[in-house]
């Protein structure tokens, strides 16, 4: 349920309400917004009744949250949610683009891919050091030898690195490297993974899974909140369905159905979407116009000779045409790239 204070409430009443809640056997969660202050109240299958909270002094009301994901909707919080990762805000005005490579191969081949989507304008590098890959005798990564070649070349341009992390034993690990953990679709369901990203105050960028709903994605994004994560995106790459043409079928309209119910930002992956280069500019395109806060793409300096995912990074040169040309659509709806 939702708390909802009294706008002339004390600190003093305040926090006596979140001390009632923890008292009652619950978890609260605090937002604070311009004009009002909301408690979210969680717990484990409890029933209270709402009178009890009505009742303490500084509350101006109390309401149930009727979807299943408490924290990530749109009752629990109507402003959308913005977070910020070193000097970039994503989830605001701005259409955040990260780029980079699937993998991090060597020091040199990041600096080249830096070099090429910091000067066309993506604000975050991304590279994998740390592979879940389908087949076990694909390139699996190289570990923290990679997470230490992004976290120096992320540096030196100036730009926050997102990374994967795939186990709960390496999220320290990562997150000592990464300004973003990426939980990857495979592992968008395992909770215990999902519940040490949440204790991080790292930012989260959350892939739906291969075959998940939209609810399942959201209620993925409840693990991470629930343990004291706010910093949660919620990343559309495509969902597998029958058709064979592209790697998976990108749900375009899931970008608008996230935004309505939920105040997390949403970001698209093309790249994984399509698995084809010359597919992932016009499925960019599409995303920054169905209101997309960001996109994730891929883009090697050499995909003929990259490691992993070759056949749809783009070409530097491409991907600067793309920013150019998204920066028109960004603009037709009241965004920037």
């Amino acid at each position: 349920m939702i708390i909802v204070m009294r706008s002339d409430a004390t600190e003093e009443k305040l926090q006596h309400v979140l001390e009632r809640v923890q008292e009652l056997g619950f978890k609260p969660h605090l937002s604070r917004g311009e004009k009002k202050t909301i408690i979210g109240v969680v717990g484990n299958g409890k029933v209270v009744d709402s009178s009890v909270f009505q009742a303490i002094p500084g509350v101006e009301s109390v309401m149930r949250i009727l979807q299943p994901f408490k924290l990530s909707s749109r009752e629990f919080k109507e402003v959308s949610t913005e977070i910020k990762i070193g000097h970039v805000t994503v989830g605001g005005k701005q259409v955040v683009v990260m780029a980079g490579p699937c993998a991090v191969e060597t020091r040199e081949q990041m600096l080249a891919s830096a070099e090429a989507v910091s000067s066309a304008g993506a604000k975050i590098l991304r590279g994998g050091a740390f592979k879940p890959r389908t087949s076990p005798y694909s390139f699996q990564g190289l570990g923290e030898p990679g997470l230490v070649i992004l976290r120096e070349v992320g540096d030196q341009f100036g730009m926050p690195v997102v990374t994967e992390v795939v186990s709960p034993q390496d999220v320290k690990l990562v997150a000592s490297y990464a300004d973003v953990l990426q939980v990857g679709a495979r592992n968008m369901q395992n909770f215990s993974l999902l519940e040490e990203v949440g204790k991080t105050r790292k930012p989260v960028l959350l892939k739906r899974g291969l075959m998940a709903t939209v609810e399942e994605l959201l209620m993925s994004a409840e693990y991470i909140l629930s343990n004291g994560n706010p910093n949660v995106m919620l990343c559309e790459r495509g969902i597998r369905s029958f058709e064979k043409y592209t790697r998976n079928t990108l749900d375009i309209s899931a970008v608008p159905i996230i935004k309505t119910l939920s105040h997390l930002p949403v970001i698209v992956d093309p790249s994984h979407a399509v698995g084809k280069r010359d597919l992932v500019a016009p499925v960019s395109k599409g995303s920054v116009a169905t209101g997309a806060d960001g996109l994730i793409i891929e883009v090697h300096p050499d995909p003929e000779r990259a490691l992993s995912d070759g056949a749809q990074s783009m070409f530097p040169a491409d991907f600067a045409d793309l920013m150019d040309e998204m920066k028109h659509i960004a603009e037709a709806v009241k965004r920037t790239i």
